[in-house]
Protein backbone atom coordinates (compact mmCIF):
# COMPACT_ATOMS: atom_id res chain seq x y z
CA UNK A 1 0.00 0.00 0.00
CA UNK A 2 1.21 3.45 -0.90
CA UNK A 3 2.02 5.70 1.73
CA UNK A 4 0.29 8.47 -0.60
CA UNK A 5 -3.04 7.44 -0.27
CA UNK A 6 -3.44 9.06 3.12
CA UNK A 7 -1.08 12.45 2.35
CA UNK A 8 -4.73 14.00 3.06
CA UNK A 9 -4.49 17.66 3.99
CA UNK A 10 -4.24 17.81 8.06
CA UNK A 11 -6.37 20.15 10.10
CA UNK A 12 -4.32 22.43 11.98
CA UNK A 13 -5.64 21.18 15.48
CA UNK A 14 -4.69 17.44 15.05
CA UNK A 15 -1.28 17.77 16.14
CA UNK A 16 -2.18 19.13 19.57
CA UNK A 17 -5.35 17.06 19.99
CA UNK A 18 -3.35 13.93 19.43
CA UNK A 19 -0.05 15.10 21.58
CA UNK A 20 -2.82 16.27 24.30
CA UNK A 21 -3.10 12.66 25.31
CA UNK A 22 0.94 11.87 25.80
CA UNK A 23 1.30 15.35 27.43
CA UNK A 24 1.94 13.80 30.41
CA UNK A 25 4.19 10.60 30.26
CA UNK A 26 4.28 8.66 33.71
CA UNK A 27 8.08 7.96 34.77
CA UNK A 28 9.10 4.48 35.00
CA UNK A 29 10.76 4.26 38.37
CA UNK A 30 12.65 1.31 40.00
CA UNK A 31 12.64 0.54 43.81
CA UNK A 32 13.72 2.46 46.25
CA UNK A 33 13.58 5.88 44.62
CA UNK A 34 13.76 9.14 46.83
CA UNK A 35 11.47 12.17 44.33
CA UNK A 36 11.13 15.59 45.08
CA UNK A 37 8.09 17.44 43.05
CA UNK A 38 8.06 21.33 43.27
CA UNK A 39 5.46 23.45 41.92
CA UNK A 40 6.01 27.15 41.14
CA UNK A 41 3.01 29.83 40.32
CA UNK A 42 3.55 31.40 36.99
CA UNK A 43 2.67 34.69 38.24
CA UNK A 44 5.42 36.39 35.75
CA UNK A 45 4.52 34.29 32.93
CA UNK A 46 5.90 30.88 31.52
CA UNK A 47 8.86 32.85 29.86
CA UNK A 48 10.53 32.85 33.15
CA UNK A 49 10.14 28.90 33.99
CA UNK A 50 10.67 27.80 30.35
CA UNK A 51 14.22 30.62 30.90
CA UNK A 52 15.10 28.40 34.18
CA UNK A 53 14.28 24.83 33.01
CA UNK A 54 16.42 26.09 29.31
CA UNK A 55 19.44 27.11 31.86
CA UNK A 56 19.87 24.04 34.06
CA UNK A 57 20.03 22.55 30.82
CA UNK A 58 22.93 24.54 29.28
CA UNK A 59 24.03 23.92 32.49
CA UNK A 60 23.83 20.40 32.20
CA UNK A 61 25.17 20.67 28.65
CA UNK A 62 21.50 19.56 26.88
CA UNK A 63 19.80 21.43 24.46
CA UNK A 64 16.70 23.59 26.15
CA UNK A 65 13.35 22.79 25.29
CA UNK A 66 11.21 24.89 22.11
CA UNK A 67 9.57 27.29 23.43
CA UNK A 68 6.25 26.24 23.53
CA UNK A 69 7.35 22.91 24.98
CA UNK A 70 5.24 21.82 27.98
CA UNK A 71 7.46 18.62 29.07
CA UNK A 72 11.14 18.71 29.51
CA UNK A 73 13.46 15.97 30.84
CA UNK A 74 17.19 16.04 31.56
CA UNK A 75 19.74 13.49 33.82
CA UNK A 76 20.72 14.84 37.12
CA UNK A 77 22.98 13.09 39.15
CA UNK A 78 21.46 9.85 39.96
CA UNK A 79 18.17 10.51 39.13
CA UNK A 80 16.23 12.51 36.21
CA UNK A 81 15.12 15.91 36.45
CA UNK A 82 11.84 16.43 34.78
CA UNK A 83 9.72 19.96 34.04
CA UNK A 84 5.78 20.34 32.90
CA UNK A 85 3.82 23.56 32.40
CA UNK A 86 0.56 23.79 33.44
CA UNK A 87 -1.85 26.86 32.97
CA UNK A 88 -0.94 28.95 35.93
CA UNK A 89 1.96 26.80 37.34
CA UNK A 90 4.81 24.56 36.31
CA UNK A 91 6.64 21.14 38.26
CA UNK A 92 9.92 20.74 38.74
CA UNK A 93 9.87 16.41 39.65
CA UNK A 94 13.64 14.58 40.44
CA UNK A 95 13.82 11.25 41.79
CA UNK A 96 17.21 9.70 42.87
CA UNK A 97 18.50 7.20 44.66
CA UNK A 98 16.83 6.81 48.85
CA UNK A 99 18.80 7.75 51.63
CA UNK A 100 19.38 5.36 54.23
CA UNK A 101 16.72 6.50 56.70
CA UNK A 102 13.06 7.83 56.02
CA UNK A 103 13.44 11.66 55.58
CA UNK A 104 17.40 11.75 55.58
CA UNK A 105 19.66 14.07 54.01
CA UNK A 106 20.17 13.74 49.97
CA UNK A 107 22.84 15.05 47.64
CA UNK A 108 23.34 16.23 45.33
CA UNK A 109 19.80 17.61 43.91
CA UNK A 110 18.85 19.93 41.51
CA UNK A 111 17.16 22.21 44.50
CA UNK A 112 19.99 23.56 46.23
CA UNK A 113 21.16 27.13 47.01
CA UNK A 114 21.80 27.05 43.09
CA UNK A 115 18.58 26.67 41.81
CA UNK A 116 16.85 30.16 40.35
CA UNK A 117 12.72 29.82 41.77
CA UNK A 118 10.48 30.57 38.79
CA UNK A 119 7.71 31.78 41.05
CA UNK A 120 6.10 31.28 44.47
CA UNK A 121 6.01 27.65 45.95
CA UNK A 122 2.79 26.44 46.08
CA UNK A 123 3.60 23.08 46.68
CA UNK A 124 6.55 20.75 47.40
CA UNK A 125 6.38 17.14 48.31
CA UNK A 126 9.00 14.54 49.28
CA UNK A 127 7.75 11.18 48.36
CA UNK A 128 9.80 7.92 48.95
CA UNK A 129 9.52 4.92 47.59
CA UNK A 130 10.53 2.03 49.88
CA UNK A 131 10.39 -1.80 49.64
CA UNK A 132 8.44 -3.54 52.99
CA UNK A 133 10.76 -3.83 55.45
CA UNK A 134 12.44 -2.58 58.91
CA UNK A 135 13.07 0.80 57.27
CA UNK A 136 9.46 1.18 55.81
CA UNK A 137 8.07 -0.23 58.95
CA UNK A 138 10.63 2.16 61.01
CA UNK A 139 9.41 5.22 59.22
CA UNK A 140 5.54 4.77 60.60
CA UNK A 141 6.97 6.51 63.57
CA UNK A 142 7.85 9.92 61.32
CA UNK A 143 4.14 10.48 60.57
CA UNK A 144 1.99 11.83 63.44
CA UNK A 145 -0.70 9.83 64.33
CA UNK A 146 -3.29 12.46 64.73
CA UNK A 147 -3.54 12.85 61.15
CA UNK A 148 -1.99 9.82 59.77
CA UNK A 149 -3.27 8.62 56.52
CA UNK A 150 -2.44 5.18 55.81
CA UNK A 151 -4.09 3.05 52.77
CA UNK A 152 -3.33 0.04 50.89
CA UNK A 153 -3.46 0.50 47.27
CA UNK A 154 -3.31 -1.66 43.97
CA UNK A 155 -5.39 -4.17 45.22
CA UNK A 156 -2.56 -4.58 47.97
CA UNK A 157 0.33 -4.37 46.39
CA UNK A 158 1.71 -0.62 47.81
CA UNK A 159 0.64 0.74 50.84
CA UNK A 160 0.41 5.06 51.22
CA UNK A 161 1.69 6.64 53.99
CA UNK A 162 1.44 10.45 55.13
CA UNK A 163 0.23 12.91 57.58
CA UNK A 164 0.11 15.87 55.11
CA UNK A 165 2.33 18.03 57.03
CA UNK A 166 5.89 19.88 56.34
CA UNK A 167 9.43 18.86 57.84
CA UNK A 168 11.43 21.14 58.54
CA UNK A 169 12.16 21.61 54.96
CA UNK A 170 8.60 22.59 54.37
CA UNK A 171 8.01 19.64 52.36
CA UNK A 172 4.88 17.23 52.51
CA UNK A 173 6.22 13.91 53.09
CA UNK A 174 4.63 10.33 51.62
CA UNK A 175 5.88 7.08 52.36
CA UNK A 176 5.24 4.70 49.41
CA UNK A 177 5.60 0.69 50.42
CA UNK A 178 6.15 -1.55 47.19
CA UNK A 179 5.14 -4.78 47.52
CA UNK A 180 5.81 -5.70 44.28
CA UNK A 181 4.95 -3.18 41.57
CA UNK A 182 5.90 -3.03 37.71
CA UNK A 183 8.39 0.37 37.08
CA UNK A 184 4.92 1.44 34.84
CA UNK A 185 2.52 0.76 37.55
CA UNK A 186 5.24 2.23 40.25
CA UNK A 187 5.33 5.53 38.11
CA UNK A 188 1.98 6.10 37.61
CA UNK A 189 0.96 5.48 41.53
CA UNK A 190 3.70 8.23 42.43
CA UNK A 191 2.55 10.60 40.11
CA UNK A 192 -1.33 10.11 41.25
CA UNK A 193 0.19 10.87 45.00
CA UNK A 194 1.69 13.73 43.72
CA UNK A 195 -1.27 15.07 41.74
CA UNK A 196 -3.63 14.80 45.25
CA UNK A 197 -0.93 17.08 47.19
CA UNK A 198 -0.01 19.57 44.31
CA UNK A 199 -3.74 20.05 43.11
CA UNK A 200 -5.38 20.48 46.57
CA UNK A 201 -3.26 22.90 47.81
CA UNK A 202 -4.30 24.57 44.72
CA UNK A 203 -8.22 24.04 44.93
CA UNK A 204 -7.67 25.77 48.81
CA UNK A 205 -6.30 28.87 46.87
CA UNK A 206 -10.21 29.71 46.54
CA UNK A 207 -11.05 29.53 50.26
CA UNK A 208 -9.08 32.49 51.27
CA UNK A 209 -10.54 34.60 48.98
CA UNK A 210 -14.33 33.46 49.41
CA UNK A 211 -14.12 34.36 53.27
CA UNK A 212 -12.72 37.55 51.66
CA UNK A 213 -15.29 38.57 49.62
CA UNK A 214 -17.75 37.04 52.54
CA UNK A 215 -17.45 40.10 54.06
CA UNK A 216 -18.02 42.82 50.93
CA UNK A 217 -21.27 40.77 49.83
CA UNK A 218 -22.72 40.87 53.64
CA UNK A 219 -22.00 44.85 53.47
CA UNK A 220 -23.55 44.91 49.90
CA UNK A 221 -26.67 42.76 51.61
CA UNK A 222 -27.49 45.43 54.29
CA UNK A 223 -26.49 48.18 51.46
CA UNK A 224 -28.95 46.71 49.41
CA UNK A 225 -31.38 45.97 52.55
CA UNK A 226 -31.33 49.77 53.42
CA UNK A 227 -32.43 50.86 50.01
CA UNK A 228 -35.24 48.37 50.01
CA UNK A 229 -36.66 50.15 53.28
CA UNK A 230 -36.40 53.48 52.00
CA UNK A 231 -37.99 53.04 47.90
CA UNK A 232 -40.72 51.54 50.69
CA UNK A 233 -41.35 54.59 52.06
CA UNK A 234 -40.44 57.62 49.87
CA UNK A 235 -38.65 56.03 46.62
CA UNK A 236 -40.63 58.80 44.30
CA UNK A 237 -38.76 61.46 46.25
CA UNK A 238 -35.32 59.91 46.09
CA UNK A 239 -35.46 57.39 42.86
CA UNK A 240 -31.99 59.29 41.48
CA UNK A 241 -30.27 59.20 44.44
CA UNK A 242 -31.24 55.19 44.86
CA UNK A 243 -30.72 54.78 41.71
CA UNK A 244 -27.05 55.80 41.92
CA UNK A 245 -26.55 53.85 44.96
CA UNK A 246 -27.97 50.83 43.64
CA UNK A 247 -25.53 50.85 40.11
CA UNK A 248 -22.51 51.58 42.76
CA UNK A 249 -23.20 48.13 44.90
CA UNK A 250 -24.40 46.34 41.37
CA UNK A 251 -20.69 47.96 40.04
CA UNK A 252 -19.20 46.40 43.39
CA UNK A 253 -20.96 43.48 43.04
CA UNK A 254 -19.66 42.54 39.42
CA UNK A 255 -16.33 43.41 40.33
CA UNK A 256 -15.86 40.78 42.85
CA UNK A 257 -17.82 38.47 41.00
CA UNK A 258 -15.16 39.06 37.33
CA UNK A 259 -12.36 38.49 39.74
CA UNK A 260 -13.06 35.87 41.28
CA UNK A 261 -14.64 33.71 38.66
CA UNK A 262 -11.39 32.44 37.74
CA UNK A 263 -10.19 31.66 40.90
CA UNK A 264 -13.44 29.79 41.81
CA UNK A 265 -13.57 27.59 38.56
CA UNK A 266 -10.23 26.43 38.87
CA UNK A 267 -10.90 25.39 42.34
CA UNK A 268 -13.72 23.11 41.61
CA UNK A 269 -11.39 22.06 38.44
CA UNK A 270 -8.85 20.98 40.99
CA UNK A 271 -11.14 19.63 43.41
CA UNK A 272 -12.31 17.66 40.15
CA UNK A 273 -8.77 16.40 39.57
CA UNK A 274 -8.27 15.61 43.21
CA UNK A 275 -11.30 13.20 43.20
CA UNK A 276 -10.47 11.62 40.14
CA UNK A 277 -6.81 10.14 41.32
CA UNK A 278 -8.38 9.73 44.72
CA UNK A 279 -10.44 7.15 42.70
CA UNK A 280 -8.01 5.42 41.00
CA UNK A 281 -6.00 4.63 43.69
CA UNK A 282 -8.68 2.14 45.10
CA UNK A 283 -7.71 2.59 48.78
CA UNK A 284 -8.78 -0.33 51.05
CA UNK A 285 -8.36 1.41 54.89
CA UNK A 286 -6.22 0.42 57.17
CA UNK A 287 -6.94 -0.22 60.63
CA UNK A 288 -6.70 2.46 63.20
CA UNK A 289 -6.13 5.07 60.32
CA UNK A 290 -8.23 6.67 58.01
CA UNK A 291 -7.88 6.79 54.21
CA UNK A 292 -6.50 9.76 51.96
CA UNK A 293 -10.08 10.14 50.60
CA UNK A 294 -12.14 10.15 53.56
CA UNK A 295 -9.27 12.41 54.90
CA UNK A 296 -9.04 15.12 52.39
CA UNK A 297 -12.89 14.61 51.69
CA UNK A 298 -13.38 15.92 55.51
CA UNK A 299 -11.47 18.81 54.69
CA UNK A 300 -11.56 19.98 51.31
CA UNK A 301 -15.26 19.47 50.79
CA UNK A 302 -15.78 22.06 53.11
CA UNK A 303 -13.94 24.48 51.35
CA UNK A 304 -15.49 23.74 48.38
CA UNK A 305 -18.79 24.56 50.05
CA UNK A 306 -18.20 27.39 50.87
CA UNK A 307 -16.62 28.97 48.18
CA UNK A 308 -20.12 27.58 45.97
CA UNK A 309 -21.95 29.05 48.74
CA UNK A 310 -20.19 32.33 47.79
CA UNK A 311 -20.75 32.15 44.08
CA UNK A 312 -24.59 31.42 44.53
CA UNK A 313 -24.69 34.34 47.31
CA UNK A 314 -23.08 36.76 44.12
CA UNK A 315 -25.23 35.37 41.49
CA UNK A 316 -28.27 36.13 43.97
CA UNK A 317 -27.65 39.37 44.71
CA UNK A 318 -27.20 40.04 41.23
CA UNK A 319 -30.49 39.65 40.65
CA UNK A 320 -31.65 41.13 43.48
CA UNK A 321 -29.85 44.44 42.49
CA UNK A 322 -31.29 44.00 38.96
CA UNK A 323 -34.72 43.69 40.49
CA UNK A 324 -34.70 47.05 42.65
CA UNK A 325 -32.63 48.56 39.54
CA UNK A 326 -35.64 47.69 37.21
CA UNK A 327 -38.30 49.11 39.90
CA UNK A 328 -36.61 52.38 40.86
CA UNK A 329 -36.03 52.98 37.03
CA UNK A 330 -39.62 52.41 36.73
CA UNK A 331 -40.60 55.23 38.92
CA UNK A 332 -37.90 57.66 37.27
CA UNK A 333 -39.47 56.61 33.95
CA UNK A 334 -42.95 57.43 35.25
CA UNK A 335 -41.63 60.64 36.43
CA UNK A 336 -40.40 61.53 33.04
CA UNK A 337 -43.71 61.08 31.51
CA UNK A 338 -45.48 63.37 34.37
CA UNK A 339 -42.52 65.94 33.55
CA UNK A 340 -43.07 65.32 29.55
CA UNK A 341 -46.80 65.27 29.78
CA UNK A 342 -46.45 68.98 31.63
CA UNK A 343 -43.84 70.03 28.99
CA UNK A 344 -46.29 69.14 26.37
CA UNK A 345 -49.19 71.18 27.67
CA UNK A 346 -46.82 73.94 28.08
CA UNK A 347 -45.90 73.61 24.60
CA UNK A 348 -49.19 73.67 23.59
CA UNK A 349 -50.46 77.04 25.48
CA UNK A 350 -47.07 78.57 23.65
CA UNK A 351 -48.30 77.30 20.31
CA UNK A 352 -51.79 78.45 20.81
CA UNK A 353 -50.25 82.31 22.43
CA UNK A 354 -47.90 82.17 19.10
CA UNK A 355 -50.90 81.32 16.86
CA UNK A 356 -52.88 84.39 18.13
CA UNK A 357 -50.26 86.35 18.44
CA UNK A 358 -49.70 85.35 14.46
CA UNK A 359 -53.16 86.51 13.64
CA UNK A 360 -52.88 89.89 15.42
CA UNK A 361 -50.03 90.36 13.08
CA UNK A 362 -51.31 89.32 10.23
CA UNK A 363 -54.34 91.94 10.85
CA UNK A 364 -51.85 94.43 10.84
CA UNK A 365 -49.76 93.78 8.51
CA UNK A 366 -52.85 93.94 5.98
CA UNK A 367 -53.86 97.45 7.57
CA UNK A 368 -50.66 98.53 6.87
CA UNK A 369 -49.56 97.05 3.31
CA UNK A 370 -53.18 98.06 2.63
CA UNK A 371 -52.42 101.55 4.03
CA UNK A 372 -48.73 101.79 1.71
CA UNK A 373 -50.62 100.38 -0.86
CA UNK A 374 -53.65 103.01 -1.09
CA UNK A 375 -50.86 105.70 -0.57
CA UNK A 376 -49.42 104.58 -4.05
CA UNK A 377 -52.69 104.47 -5.52
CA UNK A 378 -53.66 108.30 -4.49
CA UNK A 379 -49.81 109.19 -5.69
CA UNK A 380 -50.43 107.83 -9.17
CA UNK A 381 -54.48 109.12 -9.44
CA UNK A 382 -52.49 112.59 -8.44
CA UNK A 383 -50.19 112.26 -10.94
CA UNK A 384 -52.98 111.79 -13.66
CA UNK A 385 -54.51 114.87 -15.64
CA UNK A 386 -58.14 116.02 -15.68
CA UNK A 387 -58.38 114.28 -19.43
CA UNK A 388 -57.28 110.92 -18.41
CA UNK A 389 -59.61 110.98 -15.07
CA UNK A 390 -62.50 112.85 -15.13
CA UNK A 391 -63.13 111.89 -11.38
CA UNK A 392 -61.36 113.80 -8.66
CA UNK A 393 -58.34 111.62 -7.25
CA UNK A 394 -59.52 111.70 -3.96
CA UNK A 395 -62.41 110.53 -4.86
CA UNK A 396 -60.72 107.70 -7.24
CA UNK A 397 -58.59 106.85 -4.36
CA UNK A 398 -61.29 106.37 -1.74
CA UNK A 399 -63.34 104.11 -3.87
CA UNK A 400 -60.01 102.15 -4.57
CA UNK A 401 -59.54 101.84 -0.27
CA UNK A 402 -61.99 98.61 0.08
CA UNK A 403 -60.58 96.73 -3.14
CA UNK A 404 -57.27 97.07 -2.04
CA UNK A 405 -57.66 96.21 1.41
CA UNK A 406 -59.41 92.94 0.35
CA UNK A 407 -56.69 92.07 -1.83
CA UNK A 408 -54.40 92.53 -0.12
CA UNK A 409 -56.12 90.41 2.89
CA UNK A 410 -56.58 87.69 0.26
CA UNK A 411 -52.64 87.42 -0.58
CA UNK A 412 -51.61 87.43 2.49
CA UNK A 413 -54.29 84.45 3.64
CA UNK A 414 -53.29 82.84 0.69
CA UNK A 415 -49.15 82.90 1.52
CA UNK A 416 -49.98 82.33 5.13
CA UNK A 417 -51.95 78.62 4.12
CA UNK A 418 -49.52 77.74 1.31
CA UNK A 419 -46.75 77.79 4.66
CA UNK A 420 -48.72 75.83 6.30
CA UNK A 421 -49.45 73.30 3.87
Amino acid sequence: MSNSQFAYPVAPERAAALGEIHARPYALLGPDRLIFQLAFMMEGGSIVHHAVISDLSRARGIAPPEQNARYHALAWGQGTLRWERHTEFSTFFWDGPLPPAFGGDVSPHPFGDGFSPPGTLISAIRLEIRGDGDDARNALSAFDPASLCHSEVEKGQATVLTDFRQDGNGLTQMLLVDHGLSAARRGALAQRLLDIETYRTLAMLGLPLAQQLSSDIRRIEDGLADITRRMKDNARDEADAILYEITGLAAELEANAAFSLYRFGASRAYDGIVSERIQALEEMPVSGAETLGSFLGRRLAPAMRTCQAVEERQANLSRKLSRATGLVRSWIDVELERQNSDLLAAMNRRAEMQLRLQQTVEGLSVAAISYYVIGLVGYVLKALSHDLLPVDPAVATGAAVPVVVITVWWIVRRIRRRHIA
